[in-house]
């Protein structure tokens, strides 16, 4: 090995110089994580890149991007299936950013596993799995045109490699779950001793003591209630809400100097050139139809019966028969049926399946078509109607037009009047300014910021920029509902700030009960369990302290008891106790309650071996999903840790919306 190493043969060398080259560059990336990917700069548009696991597959093997565009589309869809708005969609992206990742590395340690789907585990998939009776019924495929109309309009996709390569996907997820959780299970006397559990069932006495019943006992004197105050400055520093008064002119379009303005034939022209499209008026067809049921895949016996019974149906129609009174007797759309087969109008828009559409459209007034086979099965459809494609004339959409005019320009005048008298009033004042036209100026009394304003249905805007003009500052412009414009100014501005304890004696017993009662409620609650416990009976418990008792059905986990409410919260407690057993003081906040067993009742054998295999396969899934959960979570850490994931994207924490 020595006189190897030593040999001046070139091609000894470069082997040498190859091998040591490779080894450095192996221990670069081994230990310096991240470096590989900044030997080419940032990516253009990518989130994050997850290596292979291995060492050569780190540093030759394929990666795995992951898009910004990925992210934003994912947190958008996370946003909308939990309801969310829009606007709020930026705070899903690092949950978006860790299904994306933990997807990618799934991928990597499904490929290391040798666990990857193939195209034929698809293609059996597709026939054998949930899908199987959609696209092979019968075992027979539907063939490739109807394949992809599925896969675009059921299922989303624009193509069917972009399905079948998530299907693939999907399989190759499934296969690594089952290989990482193969040793999931369960054993019978843990899915037993749940079952009972589950199915426990108790009937008890309860006595239940409000906080408000707590809170109207505490009445403490004048004294100590001056103290709290005192103690509590801070608290009350602005508690008397900042009020102001508002001067303020409305305008409407009577307002308008020289009236309402006017519209003439020239504007009525102008805006039916502009807006000619809304006038369009598409081909349209006035239909009404009779189906008889043949779904698609039928079998040619039920087929040809219902193609008969339409055929004869059809024959009715065109010796004269009443279409109507056919359709009320023998269609099988519900939606029309009683109607007659009404439809209305059907268009050429895709809206109906091509042969109906092809179909109707083919028809004119008054003709019956024949039989037509769709999806549904065979119809026979009646033209009532046609309208052929053109425009409405101006002169029938002119008093469609007239009004959006006259609110146009009245708006307009207004807008420009306002804007004219609100620089009037800068200058002169408002009094001056509303008398030098006939108007009249509104004060209203000491107002808080929540209004209302007298005489003033919608004042909100209002309201919102007076409260925010500057003491002194000049008239400025609002709007205070459709049509009509504002013109204010706040006066007499008296800032927030602390009462005085004789105006604010009320409110102070408030906070002071408020403060008190939590910890008499907890009291009291305690003292009523332990008088309880020592005379073993909770009425008579009860009865000494002059609180109420109740008592409830025989209920399961699952139920609401008045004044208890869900059995699943604080009060389950009572399930693990035995008949005559008394629970300690329940306190949900707001009330609490004690409770006794007055009965008790368990599943029966029957009862537990009815839901044992359910509940097992649900404790199994259950044991997996944490399981894999733990695996991948720890995946994620020795990703991290090795440099094999690389984020070129810092994550951002955005500000909250204006407004929430």
């Amino acid at each position: 090995m020595i006189r190897f190493l030593q040999s001046e043969n070139p091609f000894t060398k470069a082997i040498i110089a190859t091998g040591i080259g490779v080894a450095i560059l192996a221990m670069v990336v081994s230990f310096v994580p991240g470096i590989y990917d900044g030997l080419a700069g940032t990516p253009q548009g990518v989130y994050a890149v997850v290596h292979q696991r291995t060492l050569w597959g780190k540093v030759f093997g394929e990666n795995t991007s992951i898009q910004s565009t990925e992210v934003n589309g994912l947190a958008s869809s996370l946003a909308q299936r939990q309801g969310y708005p829009a606007q709020l969609a930026q705070f899903m992206a690092p949950q978006a950013q860790q299904i994306l990742l933990a997807g990618a590395i799934e991928e990597q340690e499904a490929q290391r596993l040798g666990l990857t789907a193939t195209d034929a585990d698809v293609k059996y998939e597709l026939q054998h799995g949930q899908l199987g009776q959609l696209f092979f019924p019968g075992g027979q495929f539907i063939g490739r045109d109807k394949y992809l109309d599925f896969v675009q309009k059921q299922i989303g996709y624009d193509t069917i490699e972009q399905f079948e390569n998530k299907m693939r996907d999907q399989l190759t997820q499934r296969r690594l779950v089952e290989f990482v959780t193969a040793d999931a299970n369960v054993g019978d006397n843990a899915v037993r001793e749940q079952l009972r559990q589950q199915g426990i069932k108790v009937k008890f006495d309860y006595a239940v003591i409000s906080s408000a019943d707590v809170s109207n006992a505490i009445n403490p004197i004048d004294s100590d209630l001056q103290a709290y105050f005192n103690r509590n400055k801070a608290k009350y520093a602005t508690a008397v809400a900042e009020t102001r008064k508002i001067e303020y002119v409305t305008l409407d379009a009577a307002s308008l100097p020289g009236g309402k303005p006017q519209v003439s034939d020239a504007d009525l022209q102008a805006y039916y050139n502009a807006h000619k499209a809304d006038y369009h008026v598409d081909q349209q067809v006035k239909i009404r139809h009779i189906l008889i049921k043949s779904a698609q895949g039928a079998d040619a016996k039920t087929d040809v019966a219902a193609k008969a019974k339409a055929q004869a149906l059809h024959d009715q129609i065109v010796k004269g028969s009443d279409f109507a009174a056919l359709a009320k007797a023998n269609s099988d759309d519900p939606g029309s049926k009683d109607s007659g087969g009404e439809l209305g109008y059907v268009k050429a828009n895709g809206q109906m399946v091509k042969p109906f559409q092809d179909a109707a459209m083919g028809l004119k007034a008054g003709e019956t078509s024949d039989l037509v086979r769709t999806n549904f099965g065979w119809h026979i459809l009646q033209a009532e109607a046609r309208d052929e494609a053109h425009d409405k004339p101006l002169a029938e959409v002119a008093p469609e037009i007239r009004p959006i005019l006259e609110q146009q320009k009245s708006a307009a005048a207004l807008t420009g009047f306002a804007q004219s008298l609100t620089a009037e009033a800068g200058k002169a004042g408002l009094t001056q300014a509303a008398a030098a036209h006939n108007l009249h100026v509104v004060t209203t009394d000491s107002i808080t910021s929540a209004g209302p304003i007298a005489g003033l249905p919608e004042g909100a805007q209002v309201l919102q920029a007076a409260f925010a003009q500057k003491q002194g500052a000049a008239p400025a412009m609002a709007q205070a509902g459709a049509g009509q414009d504002l013109i204010f100014q706040a006066i007499d501005v008296v800032p927030a700030h602390a009462p005085a304890f004789a105006d604010w004696k009320s409110h102070v017993l408030e906070d002071y009960r408020a403060e008190q009662a939590p910890q008499l409620l907890q009291g009291r609650l305690t003292k009523l369990a332990e008088l309880a416990k020592q005379t073993g009976n909770l009425r008579t418990a009860a009865s000494q302290l002059n609180i109420p008792i109740l008592t409830s059905d025989l209920v399961g986990r699952d139920a609401n008891v008045p004044q208890v409410g869900v059995m699943s919260g604080p009060a389950s407690a009572v399930f693990d106790l035995p008949k005559s057993g008394i629970t300690g003081g329940l306190n949900s906040g707001q009330s609490g309650a004690v409770l006794q067993v007055l009965d008790k009742q368990e599943p029966g054998p029957e009862e537990i071996a009815k839901g044992f295999a359910a509940l097992r396969d649900q404790l199994v899934e259950k044991k997996k999903a944490e399981l894999f959960g733990v695996y991948m979570g720890n995946l994620l850490d020795q990703y991290k840790q090795k440099g094999i994931i690389r984020v070129y994207e810092k994550p951002k924490t955005p500000g909250l919306p204006v407004g929430l």
